[in-house]
C-alpha cells in the first residue's frame, strides 16, 4: 500500500513539473509575439531602415530553428543519460537565456543581435524541455491515464499562452524589459522544483552512441532550409522577396540534398538519431505527420491576427498604437478558453476511445473555423470573430493531448526520449515553415494590391501628389509597421524636403498621421492576402485530418509495469499484453520492438 501511494504521489509530481516546464516555454512564446512593438520601440528599431524586416524574422524564427535542429539529438542525450537530468538542465539554461535577455546592453541594431542571440540560448534549453516533457509523463502515468495527463498539460500549455499574452500587453506599456523577466521566476521554481523532487523513471541505455553523421548531416540540412526560407523573406534587389537570390537558392539545395543523405545515412547507421524503422509503425508515423502538418497551419495562423487586431482593426475602432498590444492579447482570449476546455476533456476521452475521431475531427474542425475566419471584412464584428477564435481554439484542443498520447503509447519505453524528440522536431519544423508560408502568401499579395488601394486613399485625403512613394513601398515595411502598431507616415514625412511636403494642407496633414488613416489604407490590400493564406492553412489541416484517420485504432505498445523499492525509487519491467489488448497486425508492428510486443485495441 505504502508503494502505491509513493507511486500515485509521484505521477502527479512529474506532472506539475513538466506542467512549469511548459507554462513558462509558453508564456515566453506569446509574451514575445504580443511585445515586440515595445520590445522594437525599446531598442530604438526603425521599421524602414534596411534590415529591419531581417531582425523581426530572426527574432521569431531563430528560436525555433534552434530548437528543430537540436531536439532528435537532445531526445537521444535523454534516453542514454536519462531524461530527468537533462530537463532540469534545460530549465536552467532556459532560466539563464531570460535574465540574459533583460540584460541586453545595446540599442539599435547591436541590440537586435544580442535579442537573437540570447533567445537562441533560450531556445537550447527549450529544447531539453520539448523533448523530454511527454516522455516523462509517459514514464510516469499508466496508458489509461496518459491522455487526461497530457490534458493537463496542455490546459497549462494555454493557460501560460493567455498569460503571456495580456501581460505582454500590460508590460509593454510599462517597461519593454520586464517582458523578459516574466519567466525567471517561473524557471527559478521549475528548476529548484525539478531537482529536488523529479526521479528518472526512464530506463537509461548507456551503451547507445550518438550518430555523429546523422547529426551532421540533418541539423545542417535543416538549419540550411531554414536559412534559405528566412532570407527568402526579405528584399533582395528590385525584388520584394529574396526567392530568386543565388544565395538562398544555393541554401535550399544543398539542405536538401543533406536531408536526403541524412536518410540515407540512417539506414547503415548502427544506432541512428531518427530511427527511420519507427515510422513503419504507423501509430507512431500517422500521429507524428499529422502534428507537423497541424504546425503548418497552425505555426502562422497566430502572427497574422494578432497583425490584423494590431495593425488594422484595433486602430480603426479608435485605440491607440501604444496600447494595441495588450488589447490584441484580450481579444485572442476566446482561442485559449476554446483551447482550455477541449484540451483535458479530449485528453479524457482518448484514454477510452482513442485518438484517431478526435484528433480526425479536431483538424476538420479547425479548418473549416479558418474558412469561416476567410469571409470576414477588416472591419467584422467582434462577437463573430470571438466566436470563431472560440471554434478554433477548441478543434485545436480535441487535436494536441489525444495526437500527443497516442504517437508516445506507440512505442517502447527505451526509445520514448527519441521518439518526443522526433515528434517535437517535425512539429516546430512545420511551425517554422509555416511562418515563411504566412509571410510569403501576404507579401506577395501586398506587392501587388497595395498600389491598387494606396492612390485612391491618397487622392481621397487631398495627398495625391504622394501617389508615386506608395507605388514603390516594399511590402515588408508596411506588414512591419502593422505588426508594430506603428503608423509610418511621420517617416515618410520625415524624409522629403520641406518643398514637397508645404504642397500637402494642414488637415490632410493630421489626417495621415491620425490612427486611422493608415490602417485603412492598409486594410483591404492585407485582408485579400490574409484570406489566401487562410485558404493555405485550412488545407494543410484537411491533410492533418486524413493522416490522423489513417492511424488505425486505439494502440498501445507493450507497457512497463511500474514498481517502486523500499527506498520510493520507481522501476519499470517489461510485461506482455494484457487480457485486454490484442495483439496488432503484422504490418504495423515496429520491428526494433524487441522488448515487448505491439497491441491495438
Amino acid at each position: 500500500m505504502t508503494r502505491l501511494v509513493i507511486l500515485v504521489q509521484y505521477k502527479w509530481v512529474a506532472l506539475s513539473n513538466t506542467t512549469i516546464g511548459v507554462l513558462m516555454a509558453s508564456i515566453n512564446g506569446t509574451i514575445i509575439l504580443i511585445s515586440l512593438p515595445a520590445i522594437f520601440r525599446g531598442i530604438n528599431i526603425d521599421p524602414f531602415l534596411p534590415g529591419s524586416f531581417e531582425y523581426l524574422l530572426w527574432i521569431l524564427m531563430g528560436y525555433n530553428i534552434i530548437t528543430a535542429a537540436v531536439l532528435v539529438t537532445v531526445g537521444r542525450l535523454s534516453d542514454i543519460f536519462g531524461r530527468v537530468r537533462l530537463f532540469n538542465f534545460g530549465f536552467l539554461v532556459f532560466t539563464i537565456g531570460s535574465i540574459t535577455l533583460y540584460l541586453t546592453p545595446n540599442t539599435g541594431s547591436a541590440g537586435a543581435l544580442e535579442l537573437i542571440l540570447f533567445r537562441m540560448i533560450q531556445a537550447v534549453g527549450a529544447s531539453f524541455l520539448f523533448a523530454n516533457s511527454a516522455a516523462i509523463i509517459t514514464d510516469s502515468f499508466p496508458p489509461n491515464e496518459r491522455g487526461k495527463a497530457m490534458g493537463i498539460n496542455q490546459i497549462s500549455f494555454l493557460a501560460g499562452s493567455l498569460v503571456g499574452l495580456i501581460l505582454g500587453g500590460i508590460l509593454s506599456a510599462i517597461y519593454w524589459r520586464d517582458i523578459f523577466l516574466v519567466s525567471v521566476p517561473v524557471g527559478i521554481l521549475g528548476t529548484v522544483w525539478s531537482y529536488a523532487k523529479l526521479k528518472d523513471n526512464s530506463v537509461k541505455h548507456p551503451d547507445q552512441k550518438i550518430d555523429i553523421a546523422g547529426n551532421l548531416t540533418f541539423g545542417s540540412g535543416l538549419a540550411l532550409i531554414l536559412l534559405a526560407v528566412t532570407y527568402g523573406l526579405m528584399p533582395y534587389g528590385n525584388s520584394t522577396m529574396g526567392w530568386g537570390n543565388p544565395w538562398v537558392i544555393a541554401s535550399l539545395l544543398s539542405g536538401s540534398l543533406l536531408l536526403v543523405l541524412f536518410i540515407a545515412v540512417e539506414f547503415y547507421v548502427e544506432q541512428p538519431m531518427f530511427d527511420m524503422k519507427m515510422f513503419r509503425n504507423r501509430a507512431f508515423s500517422s500521429g507524428s505527420f499529422a502534428g507537423m502538418l497541424q504546425g503548418l497551419g497552425m505555426g502562422g495562423v497566430q502572427l497574422m491576427l494578432i497583425i490584423l487586431l494590431q495593425g488594422i482593426w484595433l486602430p480603426l475602432h479608435g485605440y491607440s498604437y501604444s496600447s494595441v498590444p495588450f488589447w490584441a492579447g484580450i481579444y485572442m482570449i476566446p482561442m485559449m478558453i476554446g483551447f482550455v476546455v477541449m484540451g483535458p476533456l479530449s485528453g479524457a476521452l482518448s484514454d477510452r476511445i482513442g485518438a484517431r475521431f478526435l484528433s480526425t475531427f479536431g483538424m476538420v474542425l479547425a479548418g473549416i473555423s479558418l474558412l469561416f475566419m476567410s469571409t470576414l471584412n477588416y472591419n467584422f464584428s467582434y462577437p463573430v470573430f470571438a466566436a470563431i477564435l472560440f471554434l478554433f481554439g477548441c478543434s485545436l484542443g480535441m487535436f494536441a493531448a489525444p495526437n500527443v498520447t497516442a504517437v508516445m503509447n506507440s512505442v517502447p519505453a527505451r526509445v520514448r526520449g527519441t521518439a518526443s524528440g522526433m515528434r517535437a522536431t517535425l512539429q516546430n519544423t512545420g511551425s517554422t515553415m509555416s511562418l515563411a508560408i504566412f509571410f510569403t502568401v501576404v507579401i506577395v499579395g501586398l506587392t501587388n494590391l497595395i498600389p491598387v488601394y494606396f492612390t485612391p486613399a491618397l487622392s481621397n485625403s487631398g495627398a495625391q501628389i504622394l501617389a508615386p512613394l506608395f507605388t514603390k513601398l516594399p511590402p515588408t515595411a508596411a506588414l512591419f509597421s502593422a505588426f508594430l502598431g506603428y503608423n509610418p507616415m511621420g517617416q515618410i514625412f520625415a524624409e522629403l524636403p520641406s518643398s514637397f511636403t508645404s504642397l500637402i494642407s494642414g488637415h490632410t496633414y493630421s489626417l495621415l498621421l491620425g490612427t486611422r488613416w493608415f490602417p485603412t489604407a492598409l486594410a483591404p490590400a492585407f485582408i485579400g492576402s490574409l484570406r489566401i493564406s487562410f485558404y493555405v492553412g485550412a488545407a494543410l489541416f484537411f491533410l492533418a485530418a486524413a493522416l490522423s484517420a489513417m492511424r488505425g485504432k486505439k494502440f498501445v505498445h507493450a507497457e512497463a509495469i511500474l514498481s517502486s523499492d523500499a527506498e520510493g525509487n520507481v522501476n519499470e519491467s517489461v510485461s506482455g499484453p494484457s487480457n485486454t489488448f490484442t495483439k496488432s497486425d503484422t504490418s504495423t508492428e515496429d520491428s526494433t520492438n524487441s522488448g515487448g510486443s505491439d497491441v491495438r485495441k
